[in-house]
């Protein structure tokens, strides 16, 4: 007989639910009663449970390490047999761990799990939740959800806090709910509220941030979804959609859809993925159906590749797309041109949902010796799906029309 105490408000972990949703702030115990339930819960009755986070390179990036603090805490050691990547019960219980972004084929190949545990859930995309959920479909299986918020947009927070689900049990739990809070971290907080009371309101209490600290477009952001312009946007099936690239490998390749419908610039679709090659975007292109005007492509698409002694833009042309290469300027000019463009987008909600939690993400560094935000943005996941729309915004620039002695001359992409 194990006994192990928990805070009062986690007691619904032990009741049946599809959704168990903990979110808040720092020190409310989350992680560690959401493992500390797992390993009892799998003790009891064998269970198969995938620990799931956004991104996970390797097995340090996950939960593995709490889980088996919690094995020792509660001196389960005996029972559970702990492996380099996965852990074992005696009852044949078992705990996987994976990353779901760009994962689709191995994520759909754990359909029989019981539980779910996705941990850091405030950066999982809607891409990654629209193929996880189904997938998790197994009589009386349950999806756990835990996560510090962000910003309200979120995919995550809006899905399961702001619009939770039929069967979901959605609890907010912070310090102040935690009994064994300790004074260390009660010092660290009460010194954050005195010297930065919203940030304060972010980090300890749960709630959203209005804005990520140095946001690169948080004022033209705001003020698309103020405005409306953050709906669902129609494809004109008689305008060329035209195709923006940001190009990787390890890193995302991300991809902006676009249509110009009189002065307005209609965002219709976005597309990511990684470690593929480029006849899967041209597939990806294809399959969608738009009748397409130009893909934009970066400067590094004329670089020829060892494998094929071609280059992007070869490969491309010689695949039937009309190719063009983004003007070579800055990284602040770009931003630049995006913002003055920013205030004539349409961005559709669903189809772009996942570009845009990337915009909204896209953020400056800061200067380790200052500690203030460099000129330079952050260089993350988000920065691909950015990089891509600055592409656009200065094809946007470059191809304006240009008057001429007979009149106006319409260039470049302007369907």
């Amino acid at each position: 007989m194990h006994k192990a105490e928990f805070p009062e408000k986690l007691r619904f972990l032990f009741h049946p639910a599809r959704y168990k949703v903990l979110y808040g702030g720092r020190g409310g115990a989350k992680s560690w009663g959401a493992a500390r339930a797992l390993l009892i819960q799998a003790a009891a009755t064998p269970l198969r449970i995938l620990c799931a986070r956004e991104y996970q390179n390797s097995i340090v990036e996950s939960v593995h390490h709490l889980l088996q603090a919690q094995i020792s805490a509660l001196d389960l050691a005996s029972f559970y047999e702990v492996q380099n990547s996965m852990i074992r019960g005696a009852n044949g219980s078992e705990f996987v761990f994976a990353g779901l972004r760009n994962n689709v084929a191995k994520i759909k190949s754990f359909e029989g799990v019981d539980r779910v545990w996705v941990e850091e859930a405030q950066t999982v995309s809607k891409s990654s939740w629209d193929t996880l959920i189904p997938t998790i479909r197994r009589e009386r299986s349950e999806i756990w959800v835990t996560y510090n918020p962000e910003l309200e947009t979120d995919e995550t927070h809006q899905r399961f806090v702001v619009h939770p689900p039929a069967g979901a049990a959605v609890v907010k739990i912070n310090w102040n709910d935690n009994p064994w809070f300790p004074d260390t971290l009660r010092r660290e907080k009460d010194e954050l509220k005195g010297r930065d009371p919203d940030a304060y309101q972010n980090i300890w209490e749960g709630n959203c941030r209005v804005a990520l600290d140095g946001a690169v477009y948080a004022r033209e952001l705001r003020q698309t979804q103020a405005e409306g312009r953050i709906r669902s946007v129609p494809h004109d099936a008689a305008k060329a959609v035209h195709t923006f690239f940001d190009l990787g490998w390890a890193d995302n390749t991300s991809i902006w859809f676009a249509q110009t419908v009189g002065n307005e610039l209609r965002l219709i679709d976005y597309y990511s993925n990684n470690q593929m090659p480029i006849q899967h975007y041209i597939g990806i292109l294809q399959n969608k159906g738009y009748m397409y005007g130009t893909d934009w492509l970066p400067h590094d698409a004329k670089a020829k590749t060892l494998a094929t002694g071609r280059s992007i833009e070869e490969i491309m042309h010689a695949a039937g797309r009309k190719v063009r290469i983004v003007p070579n300027l800055s990284v602040s000019d770009g931003i630049n041109a995006a913002r003055t463009v920013l205030n004539r987008c349409y961005f559709d909600e669903q189809k772009c949902a996942e570009g845009l939690q990337s915009l909204r993400h896209y953020r400056y560094e800061v200067d380790s010796d200052t500690k203030q935000f460099s000129g330079r943005p952050l260089h993350d996941y988000h920065s691909h799906a950015a990089d891509a729309f600055r592409y656009f915004a200065l094809s946007i620039e470059e191809d304006r029309p240009v008057a001429s002695a007979r009149g106006v001359r319409m260039t470049g992409w302007r369907a």
